[in-house]
């Protein structure tokens, strides 16, 4: 019989879930609010009381201990207006100073700007778009997704692109301009590409401006696993060979109409622990998914073709209006430590060759952590190393979604979000973090590299 759930409640406030096993009586949890800690505090009992997996952001990790090459730059909010930290952080050196564009999530002000003379303190410069100033085809308030905003000079303008869910639910890139990192930016009245594609970086090329960004197809996979294991319960000791990642995908199963009235970033939250019984084991999952491919059909590739996300360039025209040319898949995960997804991109020209720095694998996770990938043009080949670049510390989980900016001393620097241990996931506060770069013998490494406060 398996598992039975009923929900009950607001969907802003707590609610009631009551869980029934095979017939016997029922349990009630509270689930304290839509957010993914409510939601491990929920799954955390559920794994005391029916054997599911404990999440991730639940279990004990230890480190080795810090990594003395990271520098924390600004470890608590500023201002009580930045509601979830410095995730995501743009740094752009311009007139001298240091600006900064950061995401923020649902909160009323969109991208704080903030601005320092020595990158040790940090002033609060505004929002690149107010509340009651967004572009009208994006969703406000509630529900929407401000992430990973990113300034370039171009020219004479600053290009600020970012990503937002639109009116019909899916994330598009949109591109802002202004004349100063300070703003105002202007409202771009379409998006520049849509589709569910996050992540944008833009490389200011001689030769014509070039954008990257991500396919969101991580996000298209859970939802089809969620009704396949819905349908088909007899394929789950197939699939999860584990006995609780079965009890795992038998609540997944039961939680999977509930999930389909949910918002998109509420779903990855109640999916959390059905998507890490699948990384935990990614390729194990997916070459036991690729041979129940003819017993399960379509939604097998559908599921198999999400799992792959994939990074893409093409070139902008010369005013950002509009991609021209062609659109070249540059990056996709193959690596184990990557798990089911990359992201964050930013490319830097150093030594002759061109850097990818990337993260990888879950972000609200200590499994998160930076790679590196080298190429002899902006289009590829990238080749990878194949080890994490950067990953977690005693002191800083999850650490990713870099930018690289000259520090006082004109040498690169890499600026990072990182959460405190223990302290992760979706609106949670991230840290700002940098440490030098060295490029040298066709290689790159970080250095311990402390700033100095200007007089």
């Amino acid at each position: 019989m398996g598992f039975e759930i009923e929900v009950s409640g607001g969907p802003a406030g707590a609610r009631t879930v009551r869980v029934r096993r095979d017939g016997a009586g029922a349990r009630d949890y509270v689930l304290a609010g839509p957010t993914q800690a409510a939601y491990q505090d929920l799954f955390a009992r559920f794994a005391q009381d029916y054997g599911c997996r404990l999440p991730l952001a639940r279990r004990p990790v230890a480190f080795d201990g810090p990594d003395p090459r990271l520098e924390p730059l600004i470890t608590e909010n500023l201002t009580p207006e930045i509601l979830y930290g410095y995730g995501d952080p743009s740094v752009l050196r311009d007139g001298g100073r240091w600006w900064m564009a950061v995401t923020s999530n649902d909160a009323p002000q969109s991208f704080p700007l903030l601005t320092s003379r020595d990158l040790l303190a940090w002033e609060p410069a505004g929002f690149v778009f107010p509340e009651g100033r967004k572009p009208e085809w994006a969703v406000d308030g509630v529900g929407s997704d401000y992430w990973a905003p990113e300034m370039h000079r171009v020219g004479r303008e600053v290009w600020l692109c970012f990503t937002a869910r639109q009116t019909n639910g899916e994330l598009a890139i949109g591109l802002a301009k202004a004349t100063s990192p300070a703003g105002p930016f202007s409202l771009p009245e379409a998006p520049l590409i849509g589709g569910d594609v996050i992540d944008a970086h833009i490389l200011p090329d001689p030769a014509g401006p070039i954008l990257y960004w991500k396919s969101d197809s991580n996000g298209h996979w859970p939802g089809p696993l969620g009704r396949l294991l819905y349908e088909r319960p007899d394929l789950l000791p197939a699939l999860f060979p584990r006995a609780e990642d079965q009890v795992t995908g038998e609540m997944a199963r039961a939680l999977h109409v509930w999930s389909e009235t949910l918002g998109p970033m509420e779903q990855f939250c109640l999916r959390q622990l059905l998507i890490e019984a699948v990384t935990e084991d990614f390729a194990g999952f997916r070459e036991r998914l690729t041979r129940l491919r003819s017993q399960v059909g379509p939604s097998a590739d559908t599921i198999l073709e999400a799992l792959t996300t994939t990074v893409y360039a093409q070139r902008l025209a010369a005013d950002g209006s509009c991609l021209v040319g062609e659109r070249v898949a540059v990056l996709c995960n193959d690596l184990p430590w990557e798990a089911h997804l990359i992201e964050g991109m930013w490319i830097t020209e150093a030594n002759g060759h061109y850097w990818m720095f990337y993260s990888g694998n879950d972000f609200s996770t200590a499994q998160y952590g930076v790679g590196v990938a080298v190429a002899p043009t902006p289009f590829g080949p990238f080749v990878k190393q194949r080890e994490p670049f950067l990953r977690s510390s005693r002191d800083w989980w999850g650490p990713g979604h870099v930018s690289v900016a000259p520090g006082p001393d004109g040498r690169p620097r890499l600026f990072l979000h990182a959460f405190k241990p223990g302290q992760m996931g979706y609106k949670v506060f991230r840290a700002l973090l940098t440490a030098g770069l060295v490029f040298e013998d066709g290689t790159v490494r970080l250095e311990a590299r402390p700033l100095r406060r200007v007089a």
